[in-house]
Protein backbone atom coordinates (compact mmCIF):
# COMPACT_ATOMS: atom_id res chain seq x y z
CA UNK A 1 0.00 0.00 0.00
CA UNK A 2 1.37 3.68 -1.04
CA UNK A 3 0.41 6.79 1.30
CA UNK A 4 -0.17 9.51 -0.30
CA UNK A 5 0.00 12.68 1.45
CA UNK A 6 -1.58 16.10 0.24
CA UNK A 7 -3.65 13.93 -1.79
CA UNK A 8 -6.46 16.17 -2.48
CA UNK A 9 -3.74 18.68 -3.68
CA UNK A 10 -2.52 19.87 -7.40
CA UNK A 11 -0.50 17.15 -7.51
CA UNK A 12 -2.30 14.67 -4.98
CA UNK A 13 -4.68 14.74 -7.34
CA UNK A 14 -2.97 14.06 -10.19
CA UNK A 15 -0.64 11.14 -8.79
CA UNK A 16 -3.87 9.06 -7.06
CA UNK A 17 -5.58 8.84 -10.45
CA UNK A 18 -2.22 7.51 -12.20
CA UNK A 19 -1.72 4.95 -9.20
CA UNK A 20 -5.60 3.92 -8.97
CA UNK A 21 -5.23 3.46 -13.43
CA UNK A 22 -2.15 1.03 -12.49
CA UNK A 23 -3.67 -1.00 -10.00
CA UNK A 24 -1.67 0.29 -6.76
CA UNK A 25 -3.21 0.12 -3.60
CA UNK A 26 -3.57 3.74 -2.41
CA UNK A 27 -3.94 5.65 1.29
CA UNK A 28 -4.91 9.22 0.74
CA UNK A 29 -4.06 11.56 3.98
CA UNK A 30 -5.95 14.62 4.17
CA UNK A 31 -6.21 17.63 6.60
CA UNK A 32 -9.81 17.84 7.10
CA UNK A 33 -13.43 15.92 6.44
CA UNK A 34 -14.45 18.53 4.05
CA UNK A 35 -11.13 17.43 1.94
CA UNK A 36 -11.96 13.89 2.75
CA UNK A 37 -15.52 14.31 1.16
CA UNK A 38 -14.17 15.83 -1.67
CA UNK A 39 -11.84 13.23 -2.54
CA UNK A 40 -14.25 10.37 -1.70
CA UNK A 41 -16.42 11.86 -4.14
CA UNK A 42 -13.96 12.11 -6.93
CA UNK A 43 -12.63 8.98 -6.17
CA UNK A 44 -15.19 6.64 -4.78
CA UNK A 45 -13.25 3.62 -4.11
CA UNK A 46 -10.04 5.24 -2.54
CA UNK A 47 -8.97 4.87 0.95
CA UNK A 48 -9.11 8.37 2.66
CA UNK A 49 -7.55 9.08 6.44
CA UNK A 50 -7.96 12.64 7.99
CA UNK A 51 -5.09 13.26 9.90
CA UNK A 52 -5.48 16.91 10.81
CA UNK A 53 -3.25 19.98 10.58
CA UNK A 54 0.84 18.45 10.09
CA UNK A 55 2.60 19.43 12.35
CA UNK A 56 5.07 17.98 15.41
CA UNK A 57 1.66 16.63 16.88
CA UNK A 58 -0.06 14.85 14.13
CA UNK A 59 -0.71 11.61 14.71
CA UNK A 60 0.38 8.73 11.72
CA UNK A 61 -0.19 6.01 13.54
CA UNK A 62 -3.41 4.64 11.70
CA UNK A 63 -2.75 6.33 8.41
CA UNK A 64 0.36 3.89 8.52
CA UNK A 65 -1.28 0.39 8.87
CA UNK A 66 -0.17 -1.61 6.06
CA UNK A 67 1.71 1.18 4.41
CA UNK A 68 4.88 0.15 2.73
CA UNK A 69 6.12 3.53 0.91
CA UNK A 70 4.90 6.94 1.60
CA UNK A 71 4.59 9.82 -1.32
CA UNK A 72 5.38 13.05 1.28
CA UNK A 73 3.79 15.76 -1.23
CA UNK A 74 1.37 17.78 1.92
CA UNK A 75 3.31 21.15 2.58
CA UNK A 76 2.91 24.99 3.61
CA UNK A 77 3.78 26.53 0.56
CA UNK A 78 5.27 30.10 -0.54
CA UNK A 79 2.47 32.52 0.49
CA UNK A 80 2.14 35.51 -1.65
CA UNK A 81 0.41 37.75 1.38
CA UNK A 82 2.09 36.33 4.18
CA UNK A 83 -0.47 37.00 7.53
CA UNK A 84 2.01 35.08 10.34
CA UNK A 85 3.76 36.93 12.77
CA UNK A 86 6.94 34.50 12.56
CA UNK A 87 6.58 32.41 8.94
CA UNK A 88 9.65 30.86 9.35
CA UNK A 89 8.38 29.18 12.13
CA UNK A 90 4.94 28.44 10.62
CA UNK A 91 7.54 26.95 7.57
CA UNK A 92 8.80 24.65 9.82
CA UNK A 93 6.20 23.87 11.54
CA UNK A 94 4.73 21.83 8.77
CA UNK A 95 7.40 21.96 6.15
CA UNK A 96 10.38 20.68 8.97
CA UNK A 97 8.95 19.58 12.28
CA UNK A 98 5.46 17.81 10.29
CA UNK A 99 7.72 15.90 8.12
CA UNK A 100 10.05 14.75 10.53
CA UNK A 101 6.98 13.47 12.62
CA UNK A 102 5.50 11.69 9.53
CA UNK A 103 9.45 9.93 8.86
CA UNK A 104 9.64 8.95 12.22
CA UNK A 105 6.10 7.43 12.33
CA UNK A 106 7.02 5.44 8.92
CA UNK A 107 10.43 4.02 10.55
CA UNK A 108 8.32 2.49 13.13
CA UNK A 109 5.60 1.45 10.59
CA UNK A 110 8.26 -0.28 9.27
CA UNK A 111 7.81 1.53 6.07
CA UNK A 112 10.33 0.57 3.17
CA UNK A 113 10.57 4.02 0.79
CA UNK A 114 10.02 7.31 1.38
CA UNK A 115 9.20 9.76 -1.38
CA UNK A 116 9.70 13.85 -0.58
CA UNK A 117 8.40 16.34 -2.70
CA UNK A 118 11.30 19.38 -2.50
CA UNK A 119 11.70 22.03 -4.33
CA UNK A 120 14.16 23.69 -6.58
CA UNK A 121 14.41 26.45 -4.57
CA UNK A 122 16.39 24.64 -2.20
CA UNK A 123 19.81 24.96 -4.88
CA UNK A 124 18.95 28.66 -4.87
CA UNK A 125 16.75 31.25 -6.82
CA UNK A 126 18.16 32.23 -9.54
CA UNK A 127 21.01 30.25 -12.29
CA UNK A 128 23.70 32.28 -13.81
CA UNK A 129 25.79 30.79 -16.59
CA UNK A 130 25.13 27.17 -16.19
CA UNK A 131 22.64 24.93 -14.55
CA UNK A 132 21.58 24.07 -11.47
CA UNK A 133 22.41 20.28 -10.78
CA UNK A 134 22.18 17.65 -8.45
CA UNK A 135 26.32 18.27 -7.46
CA UNK A 136 25.63 21.89 -6.43
CA UNK A 137 25.55 23.13 -2.74
CA UNK A 138 22.00 23.73 -1.81
CA UNK A 139 21.78 27.40 -1.17
CA UNK A 140 17.92 28.01 -0.07
CA UNK A 141 17.22 32.18 0.15
CA UNK A 142 13.19 32.43 1.63
CA UNK A 143 12.33 30.69 4.30
CA UNK A 144 9.97 28.07 2.18
CA UNK A 145 12.96 27.14 0.77
CA UNK A 146 14.89 26.71 4.45
CA UNK A 147 11.80 24.67 5.42
CA UNK A 148 12.15 22.18 2.71
CA UNK A 149 16.01 22.13 2.77
CA UNK A 150 16.28 21.39 6.48
CA UNK A 151 13.01 18.69 5.59
CA UNK A 152 15.66 16.94 3.63
CA UNK A 153 18.43 17.03 6.08
CA UNK A 154 15.97 15.43 8.64
CA UNK A 155 15.01 12.77 5.98
CA UNK A 156 18.68 12.19 5.29
CA UNK A 157 19.82 11.33 8.47
CA UNK A 158 16.59 9.13 9.46
CA UNK A 159 17.83 7.48 6.14
CA UNK A 160 20.93 7.07 8.00
CA UNK A 161 19.87 6.22 11.13
CA UNK A 162 16.91 3.99 10.45
CA UNK A 163 17.51 2.25 6.60
CA UNK A 164 14.40 3.28 5.68
CA UNK A 165 15.25 4.54 1.65
CA UNK A 166 14.67 8.47 1.10
CA UNK A 167 13.84 10.20 -2.16
CA UNK A 168 13.77 13.74 -2.27
CA UNK A 169 12.82 14.95 -5.33
CA UNK A 170 13.52 18.78 -6.55
CA UNK A 171 11.11 20.36 -8.83
CA UNK A 172 11.04 23.75 -10.73
CA UNK A 173 7.85 25.67 -10.99
CA UNK A 174 4.83 22.86 -11.57
CA UNK A 175 1.90 23.24 -14.06
CA UNK A 176 -0.65 21.83 -15.99
CA UNK A 177 -4.37 21.31 -15.02
CA UNK A 178 -5.75 23.01 -12.13
CA UNK A 179 -2.45 24.76 -11.64
CA UNK A 180 -3.18 28.22 -9.50
CA UNK A 181 -0.64 31.00 -8.41
CA UNK A 182 1.42 32.80 -10.47
CA UNK A 183 1.06 30.56 -13.70
CA UNK A 184 -2.57 30.98 -13.58
CA UNK A 185 -2.18 34.38 -13.68
CA UNK A 186 0.24 34.73 -16.57
CA UNK A 187 -2.32 32.28 -18.73
CA UNK A 188 -5.34 34.97 -17.70
CA UNK A 189 -2.55 37.72 -19.08
CA UNK A 190 -2.09 35.69 -22.23
CA UNK A 191 -5.74 35.32 -22.85
CA UNK A 192 -6.18 39.21 -22.33
CA UNK A 193 -3.61 40.01 -24.74
CA UNK A 194 -2.60 42.83 -22.16
CA UNK A 195 0.16 45.02 -23.58
CA UNK A 196 2.80 43.46 -21.32
CA UNK A 197 6.38 45.08 -20.86
CA UNK A 198 8.18 42.03 -21.48
CA UNK A 199 9.51 41.77 -24.53
CA UNK A 200 12.92 42.94 -23.66
CA UNK A 201 13.32 40.16 -20.91
CA UNK A 202 16.03 37.79 -21.99
CA UNK A 203 15.87 35.03 -19.42
CA UNK A 204 15.58 31.23 -19.43
CA UNK A 205 13.27 28.81 -17.11
CA UNK A 206 13.11 25.74 -16.79
CA UNK A 207 9.83 24.25 -15.71
CA UNK A 208 7.88 21.09 -14.89
CA UNK A 209 4.72 19.70 -16.66
CA UNK A 210 2.25 18.20 -13.97
CA UNK A 211 2.37 14.83 -16.16
CA UNK A 212 6.02 14.89 -16.06
CA UNK A 213 6.00 15.20 -12.46
CA UNK A 214 3.63 12.19 -12.23
CA UNK A 215 5.54 9.81 -13.88
CA UNK A 216 8.84 10.96 -12.62
CA UNK A 217 7.22 9.98 -8.80
CA UNK A 218 6.00 6.25 -10.43
CA UNK A 219 9.37 5.57 -11.56
CA UNK A 220 10.52 6.58 -8.33
CA UNK A 221 7.75 3.94 -6.45
CA UNK A 222 9.07 1.47 -9.25
CA UNK A 223 12.69 1.71 -8.97
CA UNK A 224 14.52 -1.03 -7.01
CA UNK A 225 17.72 1.59 -6.14
CA UNK A 226 17.99 1.11 -2.68
CA UNK A 227 20.36 4.10 -1.17
CA UNK A 228 19.23 7.97 -0.98
CA UNK A 229 18.78 9.83 -3.51
CA UNK A 230 18.10 13.56 -3.95
CA UNK A 231 17.25 14.42 -7.86
CA UNK A 232 16.43 17.59 -10.08
CA UNK A 233 14.05 17.30 -12.54
CA UNK A 234 12.66 19.26 -15.24
CA UNK A 235 10.81 18.85 -18.74
CA UNK A 236 13.70 19.46 -20.67
CA UNK A 237 15.32 22.44 -21.59
CA UNK A 238 14.00 26.21 -20.78
CA UNK A 239 12.29 28.81 -22.25
CA UNK A 240 12.05 32.49 -21.83
CA UNK A 241 8.86 34.65 -20.04
CA UNK A 242 7.94 36.29 -23.28
CA UNK A 243 8.30 32.76 -25.42
CA UNK A 244 6.11 31.49 -22.62
CA UNK A 245 3.47 34.13 -22.91
CA UNK A 246 3.78 33.75 -26.74
CA UNK A 247 3.57 29.89 -26.80
CA UNK A 248 0.18 30.46 -24.30
CA UNK A 249 -0.92 32.76 -26.48
CA UNK A 250 -0.73 30.64 -29.53
CA UNK A 251 -2.41 27.62 -27.87
CA UNK A 252 -5.09 30.15 -27.13
CA UNK A 253 -5.04 31.69 -30.69
CA UNK A 254 -4.69 35.26 -29.47
CA UNK A 255 -2.52 37.53 -30.37
CA UNK A 256 0.04 38.34 -27.06
CA UNK A 257 1.01 42.11 -27.53
CA UNK A 258 4.51 42.45 -25.97
CA UNK A 259 6.51 45.72 -25.84
CA UNK A 260 10.27 46.15 -25.07
CA UNK A 261 10.60 48.31 -21.99
CA UNK A 262 14.06 48.46 -20.91
CA UNK A 263 15.15 45.99 -17.60
CA UNK A 264 15.91 49.13 -15.64
CA UNK A 265 12.91 50.46 -16.51
CA UNK A 266 10.66 47.09 -15.53
CA UNK A 267 13.17 47.09 -12.15
CA UNK A 268 12.02 50.72 -11.81
CA UNK A 269 8.27 49.99 -11.92
CA UNK A 270 8.64 46.91 -9.27
CA UNK A 271 9.97 48.76 -6.99
CA UNK A 272 7.38 52.02 -7.57
CA UNK A 273 4.55 49.69 -7.44
CA UNK A 274 5.44 47.45 -4.69
CA UNK A 275 5.99 44.30 -7.34
CA UNK A 276 9.61 43.66 -6.97
CA UNK A 277 9.44 39.90 -6.51
CA UNK A 278 7.06 39.78 -8.85
CA UNK A 279 9.70 41.71 -11.23
CA UNK A 280 12.06 39.50 -10.23
CA UNK A 281 10.49 35.97 -10.85
CA UNK A 282 9.29 37.34 -14.48
CA UNK A 283 13.38 38.22 -15.42
CA UNK A 284 15.33 35.86 -13.41
CA UNK A 285 16.54 32.62 -14.50
CA UNK A 286 16.41 29.20 -13.40
CA UNK A 287 17.69 26.58 -15.38
CA UNK A 288 17.96 22.83 -14.74
CA UNK A 289 20.16 19.85 -15.84
CA UNK A 290 18.17 16.68 -14.45
CA UNK A 291 20.76 14.50 -16.49
CA UNK A 292 21.43 12.19 -13.52
CA UNK A 293 17.44 11.57 -12.58
CA UNK A 294 17.27 10.67 -16.38
CA UNK A 295 20.24 8.53 -16.61
CA UNK A 296 19.78 6.65 -13.63
CA UNK A 297 16.39 6.06 -13.87
CA UNK A 298 16.11 5.76 -17.42
CA UNK A 299 13.48 8.51 -17.36
CA UNK A 300 12.17 10.43 -20.63
CA UNK A 301 9.46 12.81 -20.09
CA UNK A 302 6.27 11.36 -21.49
CA UNK A 303 5.48 15.30 -22.64
CA UNK A 304 7.19 17.88 -24.22
CA UNK A 305 6.90 21.34 -22.70
CA UNK A 306 4.49 22.22 -25.95
CA UNK A 307 2.27 19.40 -25.02
CA UNK A 308 2.11 20.39 -21.74
CA UNK A 309 1.34 23.65 -22.28
CA UNK A 310 -1.15 22.65 -24.55
CA UNK A 311 -3.06 20.78 -22.06
CA UNK A 312 -2.60 23.26 -19.84
CA UNK A 313 -4.35 25.93 -21.56
CA UNK A 314 -7.35 23.39 -22.92
CA UNK A 315 -8.02 23.24 -19.03
CA UNK A 316 -7.64 26.71 -18.45
CA UNK A 317 -10.12 27.16 -21.79
CA UNK A 318 -12.56 24.90 -20.83
CA UNK A 319 -12.64 26.21 -17.00
CA UNK A 320 -13.23 30.15 -18.48
CA UNK A 321 -16.28 28.74 -19.86
CA UNK A 322 -17.71 27.27 -16.91
CA UNK A 323 -16.86 30.36 -14.72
Amino acid sequence: MILVTGANGFVGRALIERLQAEGHVIRAAVRDNIAGADMREAFPSLDVVTVGAIGAMTRWELALMGVEAVVHLASRVHIMHETESNPLRAFRDVNTEGTRVLARAAVAARVSHFVYLSTVKVNGECTAGRPFSDADAAQPVDFYAISKWEAEQTLSRIAAESGMRVTLLRPPLVYGPGVKGNFLRLLGWARAAYPLPLAAIHNRRSLLFLGNLVDAIMMVLASPMQSERAYLLCDGGAISTPDLIRRLAGFMHVRPRLWPLPMCGLKLAGQMFGQREAVRRLSDSLVIDDARFRQELGWTPPYTLDQGLEQTVNWYLRRSRHD
